[in-house]
């Protein structure tokens, strides 16, 4: 089988344990993670070939970071060597009417100070069947947005699916561009959009014509059809366009669903209550990587391809860590309706 290829940053997160606030915390849980190599992982993890590319230092917690690719069976192949440091987060996890809390410290890290050229995109195509970058890369500075834009047309020209989830961040746009300056040539290259009316508004200033999209705690599938419909007329490459559908109860219980729009028809998963969610982040990496595998498995049949993306992420939310390590069996038995959770023995 051909390869998937993501691109992106790996960070080190450290998290006070439980949930602890940082100001109670004398020790740090240490964690691998991003949004691009979250997504390898679960792919990996689905038993599907993966390269991540990065920039990564030349130091101990960049040998760290590779070692935890690996032990994922994520290939590191074309990982590039340099900068200063890696990027780090820290991250305090809510519960109940407390959110969680991120604090970046990630300037000057490798992947910031990575330019174009230092990848040979060529190369790392072959024998490449999909492409997936995120809105956090060339939200990261101008050398990674052209790295990017550089990857997307190179996969372009060499006939590679190409994959988005817009991911804006409003904490990372601070190098003199705005989004709208960045993103529009970028997504113009991908076949597959993920995104939800956030990251619509604050990318290409879309909006949802005459709906609110939240009313409450409940969340409307059809009123982000506007978005989506939007999305797709100002890409047409577009094949598919997707968003996630989260109602936010508390910090410990939300709501979780997604609908797929493929220019005709509004394909709508099944909505699964998280009532004690063990840890968020990365929720929308692990949709995306059941997203990608079930359009690769299910080529035919777009509806099954985003019930395992919705039943997969649901799963993500109860495994502690940034990436989701449910398996294929797990998942299906999720989405055959078995929500029980029973000991397996």
């Amino acid at each position: 089988m051909k390869k998937i290829v993501t691109f992106g940053e790996i960070m080190l997160r450290l998290t006070p344990p439980g949930f602890k606030r940082f100001s109670q915390a004398s020790e740090f849980d240490v964690i691998y993670g991003g949004g691009e190599s979250n997504v390898a992982v679960s792919l990996a993890n689905y038993g599907l070939p993966t390269e991540f590319v990065t920039r990564l230092p030349e130091n101990d917690l960049g040998e760290c970071a590779l070692m935890e690719m690996r032990k994922r069976n994520v290939g590191t192949k074309y990982v590039v060597r340099g900068g200063e440091r890696l990027g780090i987060y820290f991250l305090e996890i809510g519960a109940v009417s407390r959110g969680s809390k991120v604090v970046y410290d990630r300037a000057h890290s490798g992947m910031s100070t990575i330019e174009a050229g230092m990848v040979d995109w060529e190369e790392v195509f072959q024998d490449a069947q999909w492409f997936h970058w995120t809105g956090i890369t060339p939200a990261l500075s101008q050398g990674a947005a052209d790295a990017c834009l550089e990857a997307i047309q190179a996969a372009n020209k060499m006939g590679v699916t190409v994959s988005t989830d817009l991911n804006y961040r409003k904490k990372l746009w601070k190098y003199g561009k705005e989004p709208n300056e960045v993103m529009p040539a970028l997504v113009e290259g991908c076949d597959v959009i993920l995104g939800n009316e956030e990251d619509a508004e604050k990318h290409f200033g879309l909006h949802p014509e005459g709906v609110d999209v939240t009313q409450g705690h409940s969340v409307d599938a059809k009123a982000y059809l506007s978005v989506l419909k939007q999305l797709k007329e100002m890409f047409p490459r577009a094949k598919k366009v997707i968003t996630t559908l989260r109602g936010s109860i508390s910090a410990s219980h939300n709501t979780w669903s997604g609908v797929l729009y493929d220019g005709e028809t509004l394909y709508e998963a099944p909505t699964y209550e998280i009532t004690h969610i063990v840890d968020r982040v990365g929720g929308g990496d692990s949709f995306m990587g059941g997203l990608i595998y079930g359009l690769i498995t299910y080529p035919n049949d777009d509806q099954k391809a985003l019930n395992f993306a919705v039943a997969a992420s649901c799963l993500k939310h109860t495994i502690y860590g940034d990436a989701n390590l449910a398996t294929i069996k797990e998942v299906e038995t999720l989405m055959a309706g078995d929500a029980s959770g029973r000991v397996a023995r």
